[in-house]
């Protein structure tokens, strides 16, 4: 057996993921920032201060103001922008501003899907004490005012957080914005646990939600992981013909899809590459996204082996998702999310650091019968070989495995979010109203 190195080059995608379920697409390039706002697609206007209308126009005859708040990685983007999307289609005069910091993937992120982004000063929470530790109060303190004024300045009427470095501020800021008005807030919670942003802001939150049972937030109701409707309305039979052409397979192939993040995930791409000869053997064709700081080393293939194609990125993740029968990923909210939303059977591999989350993202898919769990170190080059391959060569365990992944998706999430939100924000609106 020879080593070969798969470069760099091959098929990319544009999704940013990492086994922290980072995930996003990148933006434009020369994106116009403006003070501390960048502006959306070229020709959209918008200005600094917010949106604003015509003098005296008085807010019953305006659309809706919406703050989200979920930037940092792009498992608390990718939420908020679903959610955005699906307030444009429930209520089309609605203005939407996302919250997030120079430091984010909402810099991309938000300004490609054509909101406005108000930058704010990050606050990282240490997770050690350090000097940092002593800092953060001051940057609370500043991030909040900058949150305060973007609250007054787009009159917001509802703020909606997913957590993360900008949840925090913008929680702290909705109770009080001008002359003591207190903006609603709602929460998202996307985690098995719920982080300490999310803690703070559920305490005075008008509703709490979450992606998945009993967050460690008290009244949550479960609405599932808002994910895009590019996702939620794919329909996998119906593009396995073509996404199996767009990357080499034969139509009746047994397709194994395999991702771990944009860094990829070292276990994963081992384990995998390391049982190529079995799968083949056993006419299993692979589509393998490794990730562009990794390189790996595969056999060199058999005359009629079926395609093992390996990528450092993948950019048609609908494609990729229509062609597999079966995954082997990790198990962070949003992948868990994707995955169950578009039924394809799983075998989830959480990262075997943290607090175990992502062991608790993945269970109610698996307790559903559409997933298996597996611990990092079990993950070897025989369980692929056996144990995975004998999945994707039993088509009826396959079947009832893609019917339970379907049921413990949540396809309306974004659209449940998104309801609630303009439920919220109307009554608080009509209260002020009526003061």
């Amino acid at each position: 057996m020879t080593g070969k190195s798969v470069p760099d080059g091959q098929k990319g995608w544009a999704h940013v993921r990492s086994d922290g379920d980072d995930r996003g697409i990148s933006g434009p390039a020369g994106q116009e920032r403006s003070d501390r706002g960048i502006s959306g697609p070229a020709g959209q206007e918008r200005s600094d201060r917010g949106i604003s209308g015509p003098a005296g126009q008085e807010r019953s005859d305006r659309g809706i103001s919406v703050v989200l708040a979920g930037g940092g990685t792009a498992g608390h983007v990718e939420p908020a922008m679903a959610v955005a999307d699906a307030l444009t289609m429930l209520a089309p005069d609605i203005r939407i501003t996302a919250l997030g910091t120079e430091r984010g993937l909402e810099t991309r992120l938000v300004p490609a899907r054509g909101y406005d982004l108000q930058l704010i000063t990050p606050v990282p929470l240490p997770r050690k004490p350090t000097a940092d530790l002593l800092r953060l109060p001051g940057r609370v303190r500043l991030a909040v005012r900058e949150v305060r004024d973007v609250l007054d300045r787009v009159d917001a009427d509802i703020v909606v957080g997913f957590g993360g470095y900008v949840a925090l501020p913008a929680y702290l800021a909705a109770r009080s914005v001008r002359a003591r008005r207190r903006v609603p807030v709602v929460v998202h919670e996307a985690n098995a646990s719920a982080g300490l942003a999310n803690r703070v802001g559920a305490m005075s939150a008008r509703r709490v939600l979450s992606a998945v049972p009993d967050p460690g937030l008290r009244h949550a109701e479960v609405v599932g992981m808002p994910v895009r409707a590019t996702i939620t309305s794919l329909d996998r039979a119906a593009l396995r013909a073509e996404a199996r052409e767009h990357f080499g397979l034969a139509e009746d192939a047994k397709v194994l899809l395999v991702f771990g993040g944009s860094q990829g995930a070292r276990s994963l791409n081992t384990a995998v590459s390391a049982a190529a000869e079995a799968l083949a053997a056993q006419g299993i064709s692979v589509i393998h996204a490794y990730g562009a700081k990794n390189t790996l080393q595969l056999r060199e293939p058999g005359p009629h082996d079926p395609p093992y194609v390996a990528v450092p990125y993948l950019d048609r993740m609908d494609l990729a998702y229509a062609a597999a029968d079966l995954a082997i990923c990790r198990s962070g909210a949003m992948t868990v999310a994707e995955v169950a939303a578009v039924g394809l059977p799983a075998v989830y591999v959480p990262l075997p650091i943290g607090n175990g989350e992502q062991r608790l993202n993945a269970l109610p898919v698996v307790e559903a019968g559409g997933g298996l769990l597996v611990e990092d170190r079990s993950l070897t080059p025989e369980f692929v070989a056996d144990t995975v391959a004998g999945l994707l060569t039993d088509s009826s365990r396959l079947a009832a495995m893609t019917t339970g992944a379907v049921l413990a998706g949540h396809r309306d999430a974004a659209e449940r979010v998104a309801h609630v939100a303009l439920e919220v924000a109307r009554a608080a609106r009509e209260d002020r109203l009526r003061r």
